[in-house]
Formats: C-alpha cells, structure tokens, sequence
C-alpha cells in the first residue's frame, strides 16, 4: 500500500453514488466516489472558502451549504441517480422533516428535493478526506475563486424545448402549398388567408406590403434583438424611446408582429438609457411658433461646450431650422465671431439659401460688428433671446439637448471622441421620427446648392404625415 498510489476511477452508472461532505469555518469540502466491492473509490474532489457573508452562517447552515455545492458540483453525475450523503452533522437527517425554519434552510431543503438522495451521519475521524478538504483556504485571485458560492441552480429550465420555427412559418407553408394546418380553427383559418393577401414569399425571404406602401422582409425571431441593438444603442440609433426606435427598424426595412412591444422592452432594459434618464416635464421648455415662415427662413444658432478636449475640439456650433427641424452642426475649437461667420457662409447660405431671421441667444461670438455686417448684407433679421426668456431659442436648446443625449450615450468611457461621434449623432437625430412633422428625414444631398421655395407654413404641418422629403 504504501508504494500504490491512490487512483481517481471513473464513474460506473451503474452504481449509486455516495457523497461526503464536511464544513469548516472558513472553507467546506466534498468528494464524490462509488462503492465497487465494498471499497471506496474516488471520482471527484471539490473545495470551496466561503465569501464574507456565509462565514456568519451558522454550523447547520453551513453543513447544509457543503451539501448544496456538492450537489450543484456534481449534477451532471448525480440527476437521476440514487445518492447517499455523509456527514458529520446528524441535524441534517431531520431538517428535510422539519416544517419551520429559515427562509434560507426551507430553500435549500426544496432545491435538494430534486434528487433521490439520503443523509447518513459519519464520524469526522472516519470522513478524513473531505474533513481535509474543509480546512484548505484557497488565496487564488482567478474569477472561479473569487465567486460566491451560487446557492440556487441556474439551469432549472434544462430541458425546456423551444420552437425553432420563426412566427411566419404558417404564412410560409400557406403561400408555397396552399394547405392549412388540420388544428386551425375556423377563426384562425379566415385569419390566416386574410393575412397571406399581403405577403410575398421570395426564397429565402418573406416580404410583407405594409400600409405606407413599402415593401419590408421579415425576420424570424432570432434577429429581433439584434436588428434593435442596431436601431437604438449604436452612435447612429441615437438611444431614442421606443417608438422612434421601431420607426427607425421600420425605416431600415424590417417587419414582425410584435416589434413596438419588443422596441419599448429593449429600450427599459437599456443599460445607458436607465443610468441617464431622461428630462420631465417640468425641466422641458416650451416650444412656441414664434412666426408664420416658411422653410429654411429661420434659423436657430447656438453653441455647445466647452467639452472634454477631443482632437483639439471643445465646442460644438448647431443650426437648427424651425420648419423641418433640420439640424446641421459643426465641431469647433474657439467660440468666436469668425467661426459662426464661417459657418453660416459654408452649412446654410451655400446649401439652404439665406433665411429671413436668425435667433441666437446674447453671446459676444453672436452680437458683434462682424457678424451684424453679414446680416444685413444679406437683409437677415437678427432676433436675439434674453436670459430671462430663453424660450425665444427655444427650438435650438431642444436640439442641443438631443444632441448632448445621444453623444452621452455613444461616446466612449474617457469622453474624448465625441468629435468623432458628432456625425453620427447628427445622422441619428435627422432620422429619427419628428412628432410635430409626422415624418422623418431621410438623407441630405444639398450639394449642388439648392435652395427650396416650398411655401409650407406651420398651419400646414399637421398635413405632412404623409411626406417624406427625399433632399
């Protein structure tokens, strides 16, 4: 014996199998073994120091502890086997028994319910080996050493079976073969062929016609989380709400079901989303129709910042029309008058033609020589907003404030490349649905210089829901 080392023997299922356990202050251990001709034989050791929290167990629970890591060790051996336990603590044998206890004991004592085990009591001095174990302090720092013990089985749904076919099967099957399932009832037979009058089946894709008369493909459920993730936590999603968010799915060219139910649980469940919340009504400011314009004749201006220093950029500079709520906006080094004249001259007049007015707030960059010498070479109106009513750029700080959001959002954990983040964001909020429009913005090709003359007044933009303005 003392030149034969001892060997660890696989498992024989067709054996029971027998589990020793044993609990220290500050550590528990267990081995898993079989008996083959009245000897024991090791499969498994296992060990464990216990966290902060179950060094103040008590001796019971911690006996109990040993027994439920064992189990949750091991089960991959131990479902659907017959088990005997050892331990040194006999209160174990009748806590299964026991109808009052802990809230702690109770839910260890129906976890162990699942198995077909029975608890033996066994000497400390004839249960050396997990009594050994129960003394070992491990001081490793890897992940699986610095975990708590897990108390409860992750896995309780193992074996739940999940359809695999995506929700369109049937309207598939109807299109190819004509043929209804036998279990349908009569309602969901008529609402089958109903629905079928509006898909197309291009193999390997389903197309459905939606009512705004675009055609989208649908997708099975295995690319909703996705396609979402897509649509709101990238730089160009933007982190909108919910509805803008299946709007923007809607835009890409996607359909099912469920996706504005699916779009507003992907939005609460949003991790940037919750820490950053979001403005009540009370801080919101007031949005007003200051005149009866049409598109493009005025312009709202203002500036962002300073900013963390991003590729020598601290300021952002944002020009916002009150018609269409079109955005453009550009990063900046300075605040001064040369930067919002150059501005002015290469994002809006050269592109938009020149406004009517243009509404800053009291900024030495807005009010100067320079920048009232532009204006009135070009006969625009300068408005310009006090502090004691901000509201009259009122427009131009909710814009600024959508924009802030969705950088806060998308920038990375230094905060320094939001100068990069800018044209995304830009791209996020001209796409995203305008409530007040009823329609969204898709694109801007404004390079050949352009100016629009659409006599559009404000009165009339309750009637755009039904546009899209392709620029």
């Amino acid at each position: 014996m003392l030149t034969e080392a001892p060997i660890i023997m696989p498992p024989d299922w067709n054996l029971p199998f027998e589990l020793m356990c044993d609990a220290s202050d500050y550590a528990i251990g267990a081995v898993l073994g079989q008996r083959v001709d009245k000897l024991p034989h090791a499969i498994y050791y296992a060990s464990r120091t216990l966290n902060d929290a179950q060094l103040n167990y008590s001796t019971t629970e911690k006996e109990l502890l040993a027994v439920v890591f064992a189990l949750e060790k091991f089960r991959s051996y131990l479902v659907g086997t017959k088990i005997t336990i050892f331990t040194d603590h006999a209160a174990l044998k009748y806590l299964l028994n026991k109808k009052e206890a802990k809230p702690r004991l109770i839910r260890w004592m129906l976890l162990l319910q699942e198995f077909d085990l029975e608890i033996k009591d066994k000497k400390g001095s004839e249960n050396v080996v997990a009594d050994h174990l129960s003394r070992l302090v491990n001081n490793s720092n890897t992940e699986e050493n610095s975990l708590p013990l897990r108390e409860s089985f992750p896995d309780e749904q193992l074996f739940a079976m999940q359809a695999s076919d995506p929700w369109y099967a049937d309207i598939i099957n109807y299109l190819v073969t004509k043929k209804i399932p036998e279990d349908f009832t009569r309602a969901q037979k008529d609402k089958l062929v109903k629905m079928a009058k509006y898909y197309v089946w291009d193999d390997p894709y389903l197309w459905k016609h939606c009512p705004d008369l675009v055609i989208r493909r649908c997708v099975p459920e295995t690319e909703f989380h996705s396609i979402l993730t897509f649509c709101h936590s990238y730089a160009y999603g933007g982190h909108f709400g919910a509805k803008k968010t299946a709007l923007k799915v809607l835009e890409s060219g996607f359909f099912w079901p469920t996706l504005f139910k699916d779009a507003y649980a992907f939005c609460v469940s949003c991790d940037r989303c919750q820490r950053t919340g979001n403005l009540g009504p009370r801080d919101q400011m007031p949005q007003n129709p200051i005149l009866i314009v049409e598109i493009f004749d005025v312009w709202g201006i203002d500036f962002m910042g300073p900013f963390p220093s991003s590729n020598g950029y601290l300021y952002i500079l944002l020009a916002v029309d009150y018609v269409s709520k079109w955005v453009e906006a550009k990063a900046t080094r300075t605040n001064d008058s040369k930067v919002v004249l150059s501005f002015l001259k290469e994002h809006v007049f050269s592109r938009f033609g020149t406004p009517r007015a243009i509404i800053s707030d009291g900024g030495t960059h807005f009010c100067n020589r320079s920048f009232e010498a532009l204006l009135k070479k070009y006969n625009v109106t300068h408005r310009v907003s006090t502090p004691y009513h901000p509201q009259t750029s009122g427009q131009a700080e909710v814009s600024n404030r959508q924009v802030k959001q969705i950088l806060e959002k998308t920038v990375g954990p230094t905060r320094k490349d939001w100068s990069s983040r800018l044209d995304d964001a830009l791209w996020a909020y001209r796409t995203a649905y305008k409530t007040p429009l009823g329609c969204l913005h898709i694109g801007l090709s404004l390079a050949n210089h352009v100016t629009f003359q659409w006599n559009l007044s404000i009165g009339l933009i309750g009637r755009l829901s039904n546009l899209i303005w392709i620029w």
